[in-house]
Parts: C-alpha cells; sequence; structure tokens
C-alpha cells in the first residue's frame, strides 16, 4: 500500500505506543520486519513551546524508514506549526493523534475527545496537510463511547480535510483496552472512504493478523501491544501471509539476546540510567507466559546495571535448559 507517495511493502506496522514504541523498540521491530513505524505521540503545543523531552521523542534514525511522527493536539494553528517544525527531524509523514484514550489526553480536548467533533478533525487535518508537503494520516477510534459509535463520520471528516491514510482501533475511548476489539467497525470505515485504510486492535500473533485482514479488507495492520516483549511477530506475520509459513517463537538464548540489544540500543539514545528503568518493563514482557518465570519477573523489576541484566538473561537461559521455564 501507499501512503500518499510513500510505499510500505510490508503487511504490519508498530502502533506508535507512548513510553513503549521509542527508537530503540523501533529498530528491533524494524530488524524483524515491521513494515514501518510511528513515533510516540507528541504534543503540538510543547513541541513549538521549545519542551526538550518532546523534541527528543521526535528523532527519527535515517536506517528506520519508513517512519512517520505523530502529534497531537487541538488547535490547527498550533498543530500545523507543530508539523512544519517537526519537517527538521525528516518524517515520512505526520500523523495525527485522534484516538489516545488516556485521560491526560481525552480530559484536555485531545485523543479520543476529537471524535466527538468531526468537523474539528476535518479542519485539524486541511491544517496540517496545507503546512507541509508530506503525506498526513489520522489514529481514530470506534468512537467516543458504547453510545457514541461514530469511526465512519469522523473518518470521512478526515478524508474530506486531506488525510492520506486513517487508522481505525476497534475499541471506544471508554473500553480503553479492554475487550471486546470490534473489528467490523474497520470494515465499515474502509468501506466509507477512498483513501487507505489501517486496521488495529488485538492483533497478537500471524493468525489473529490474517483474521484482521480477512474481516476487514483493510490495506496494513498495525500492532501495538502484541509486540512487547515479542517483536519476532513481525517476521511471523509476514512469513504467514506472504508464503503460508507458520515461524515458530525464537529459543531462549536469541530471545536474551534481543533484549540484551534493545537494552544496549536504549542506553546509546538515553544514557544506562534511564535504559535499566526502562528495561525492567521490557524485561518483563519478555518473559511473561514463561512456566515459574514469576521470581525472574521480580527480579528484572531491580534491574540497575547492564550487568544485572547479563546476569538475569543468562539465569533465563541456564533454567531453560534445565527444563525449568
Amino acid at each position: 500500500m501507499r501512503i500518499g507517495n510513500v510505499e510500505i511493502k510490508g503487511k504490519a506496522a508498530l502502533a506508535p505506543m507512548a513510553g513503549v514504541a521509542d527508537r530503540a523498540f523501533r529498530k528491533i521491530c524494524m530488524d524483524f520486519g515491521a513494515a514501518c513505524v510511528v513515533s510516540e505521540m507528541v504534543s503540538a503545543k510543547g513541541f513549538t513551546y521549545g519542551d526538550r523531552k518532546s523534541a527528543e521523542l521526535l528523532e527519527l534514525d535515517e536506517e528506520i524508514r519508513p517512519a512517520g511522527i505523530q502529534l497531537f493536539g487541538d488547535d490547527p494553528a498550533i498543530l500545523a506549526e507543530a508539523a512544519r517544525q517537526a519537517l527538521a527531524f525528516k518524517p515520512d509523514w505526520i500523523d495525527l493523534n485522534m484516538g489516545c484514550p488516556a485521560p491526560k489526553i481525552a480530559g484536555n480536548h485531545c485523543g479520543s475527545a476529537l471524535m466527538r467533533e468531526p468537523d474539528l478533525c476535518r479542519r485539524l487535518v486541511q491544517a496540517v496537510q496545507d503546512a507541509v508537503p508530506v503525506p498526513v494520516t489520522a489514529k481514530i477510534r470506534k468512537g467516543y463511547a458504547k453510545d457514541e459509535v461514530n469511526a465512519v463520520e469522523v473518518a470521512l471528516a478526515c478524508e474530506a480535510g486531506g488525510a492520506d491514510a486513517i487508522t481505525v482501533h476497534g475499541r471506544t475511548r471508554d473500553q480503553m483496552y479492554a475487550p471486546p476489539v470490534d473489528w467490523d467497525i474497520i470494515r465499515q470505515v474502509k468501506h466509507a472512504v477512498k483513501v487507505p485504510v489501517i486496521g488495529n486492535g488485538d492483533v497478537v500473533d500471524a493468525k489473529s493478523a490474517a483474521a484482521l485482514y480477512e474481516q476487514t479488507d483493510c490495506d496494513l495492520i498495525m500492532v501495538g501491544r502484541g509486540a512487547l516483549g515479542k517483536p519476532w511477530v513481525f517476521q511471523q506475520i509476514e512469513a504467514y501471509l506472504n508464503h503460508e509459513v507458520v515461524l515458530p517463537d525464537p529459543g531462549m538464548a536469541q530471545r536474551m539476546a534481543t533484549l540484551m540489544r534493545q537494552v544496549q540500543l536504549t542506553t546509546q539514545y538515553k544514557g544506562e540510567r534511564v535504559a535499566l528503568l526502562e528495561a525492567r518493563k521490557h524485561a518483563a514482557w519478555y518473559l511473561s507466559g514463561m512456566r515459574g518465570a514469576a521470581q525472574l519477573r521480580k527480579q528484572a523489576g531491580t534491574l540497575t546495571s547492564m550487568e544485572d541484566l547479563a546476569k538475569l538473561c543468562a539465569e533465563v537461559i541456564r533454567m531453560d535448559e534445565e527444563g525449568l521455564l
């Protein structure tokens, strides 16, 4: 599929998860076959006001492409200015967040709160589209609440504003990430608009990816929580959809090597102290689902040095070899 003039060659993209989809994790996922990536969401207002952390979140690596930058806000002029300034980071496209359910975002009239104002969504897309030479996309939800399901209306508004593609998460704002996910709303949006539609929600493996494609006719799928602790899911999706091959999860040694590499990359970007603090949650995700791994996850929660991480990885591999996991 194409996002404007940007060709996306793979089957599954990495979702722009705040606090998770940073430069290191994006690189790991691309190495395992993610079709494209999007930055963590950044406040348009904070960025234009010179917030240093916002600018750091927008850093893109030239070898990790195609890559978009995601902005959120509710003021067309500020969002347009943020998009103009974001061009300094050379994004392949600009993505507008209209789906974040977090109270601190939606409670400030941003993210999924915008689902209640389709015409504002149109004006936001239009303002950014007029401001930058790269494609502009929007990420929306099923609706704001169970009695406010309007993804089709909002998608049409975004298309009218000039959106080059639309991502639809099949949950309402009040659901947050709770089940069930509604894939049919993605199908409805796909059949209502002419631009490409990206399906999002509860893709956790190759077969769920295939099911989402089949049930929605979407042009691309986006994987979020399904990639946590298992970035090889993209490789598995590609193998299954292209060749009907079911790839097994990698062995424990490769999993731990991947975790180590991710933390090493994070150290390069953020320094060891921050990298090890963030490694605690990532290590727990890499260990998730293992029989008898509760003590190991507890150990992961106390990581303070690369030596601690190396010891944890060695212990996991030893336990696996001895049949304890």
